[in-house]
């Protein structure tokens, strides 16, 4: 058989003289394997080399004549059987069910998002970085109240002899569990500990509900704009991200009736306190009609909570109102201790949970139970409460100072911000090659400040050039040099 890279005159996905796809495979490549071959027969069906009722190879043929493993054909033929582009007959094998292309696997025209823009990603993650963190997603070690968090950290280390035995609890450490049930059922909403599943941070959290509750081509709502690596992780996981707008006057109610209706999602994930980036809330009114649309519509609402510790007392809470019944909560300890820790949780109906339990021992086993222990060190310490009185008071003063100085850089807020850690902001200039949140952003690196584009949170490109900024580290004058020397004339 050629060789898929070398055949010549015609396409190295076309299918030689035998019928047989032979794919072109880079390892180390954009996409697992698994994506690229289910790519290489849509692009296949695509271009109509593939006819309704073709027989494909049988999965060990296929991974013979691609030099693949029999586990990533068997994946990669079931995402395309899930997706209906195949179909699958007991004792005949697998053959192409359809002429056209899904939506989920066509391609989606180019905009900048997390991945897309390489030399930024990182950086703003790392926290390694010497630049001025201006579009970074946490707060300065000091202001975490570093004794404290230290002080956890070293009781979490003198863990039981025993207790390094073994993996730890499946749902996570069981004590941190029980104080985490206490306090949300005092303060909003009646759950037990047995309801709580630690994660590896937020995004841990997202990807366990994508794995359990949806599959490959499902519809899934978000904000738009809205959290930039969910929209990423959904669409790793093939899934159709849908944008509902959210701005200061909250979401969009009318277009998220008629999308649900139209796209019959599986779920969708909303901020309802202090939206990432806008830093906007929910009002209750909008609330419950979010709650009412999910129940006609059929779909689980996912509430990312991370921010609540920060925002003002009695903001509009979907899990309170709903009682885990169709609300999925995630929440985090990075923004009131340290991203460093790592430490989620998932809060779920008693009958959702044992399924997202089986999917996270699945994936990764269980949660570090030393980082789970710091974590209850630190928000039972008598320091705790005062310290992250002292972090709202801090960004109270950083959003207003932050604000003022956008302001004298010719810039505009999107919304006002009900309290957090986010400004964001920008010109009404629409965007251009010469100039956009990308060219802008990489302009910044080169003078040593990171700044977050606004391609990072939208589904689609931008009507004008805007920025999220960490309001803790927003108000320097290296900043507002910046963009002064920058702003559009």
């Amino acid at each position: 058989m050629e060789d898929a890279h070398t055949a010549p005159d015609r396409h190295p996905d076309t299918p030689p003289d035998g019928g047989w796809p032979v794919v072109s495979i880079a390892r180390g490549g954009k996409g697992s394997l698994v994506d690229q071959i289910v790519a290489a027969i849509s692009a296949l069906v695509g271009r109509r080399e593939l006819r309704v009722g073709t027989k494909m190879p049988s999965v060990r043929q296929f991974a013979k004549c691609n030099g693949v493993s029999t586990f990533t054909v068997v994946e990669a033929y079931d995402r395309l059987v899930t997706l209906g582009l195949l179909s699958s007959r007991r004792g005949s094998g697998y053959f192409l069910a359809r002429q056209d292309v899904p939506a989920a696997l066509l391609p989606a025209p180019f905009h900048p998002t997390p991945a897309a823009i390489d030399a930024l990603t990182p950086e703003l993650y790392s926290g390694m970085s010497d630049a001025l963190p201006v579009g970074a997603g946490w707060l300065p070690p000091e202001w975490y109240g570093e004794d404290t968090i230290l002080d956890a950290v070293r009781h979490a280390m003198r863990i039981p002899a025993n207790r390094l035995r073994g993996y730890g609890h499946p749902l996570g450490f069981p004590t941190l569990r029980q104080h985490m049930a206490a306090t949300l059922s005092e303060e909003l909403y009646a759950i037990e500990p047995e309801q709580i599943l630690l994660t590896h941070g937020a995004t841990h959290a997202f990807d366990l509900i994508l794995r359990t509750l949806t599959k490959p081509g499902d519809t899934v709502l978000v904000e738009d704009p809205g959290y930039s690596n969910l929209l990423s992780l959904i669409r790793h996981h093939g899934c159709v991200a849908v944008g509902i707008t959210r701005s200061e006057q909250g979401l969009d109610m009318d277009q998220l009736a008629a999308q649900a209706k139209a796209t019959q999602p599986k779920l969708m994930f909303v901020n309802t306190a202090l939206q990432n980036p806008l830093g906007t809330s929910l009002i209750a009114a909008q609330a419950h009609r979010l709650l009412a649309l999910a129940e006609q519509f059929d779909f689980w609402l996912v509430e990312d909570d991370i921010y609540r510790e920060l925002a003002p007392r009695g903001e509009a809470s979907l899990a309170a109102m709903d009682g885990l019944r169709r609300v999925i909560r995630i929440g985090s300890f990075s923004k009131t201790l340290s991203p460093v820790l790592r430490v989620g949780s998932i809060c779920a109906s008693s009958s959702l949970l044992p399924e997202l339990l089986r999917v996270k021992m699945l994936a990764g086993l269980t949660t570090s139970e030393i980082n789970e222990r710091a974590v209850y060190h630190a928000i039972t310490a008598r320091p705790y409460k005062r310290m992250v009185e002292r972090l709202v008071a801090q960004l109270d003063a950083g959003r207003e100072r932050t604000i003022a100085l956008l302001r004298e850089a010719g810039m505009v807020p999107l919304a006002r911000p009900r309290g957090g850690m986010f400004v964001s902001a920008g010109w009404p200039d629409a965007p251009t090659p010469e100039f956009n949140g990308k060219v802008v952003a990489e302009l910044a690196l080169k003078a040593g400040i990171l700044l977050s584009p606004n391609d990072f949170f939208l589904l689609h490109p931008a009507d004008t050039v805007w920025f999220r900024f960490n309001a803790a580290y927003a108000d320097h004058p290296q900043l507002l040099q910046f963009l002064r020397s920058i702003r559009p004339r």
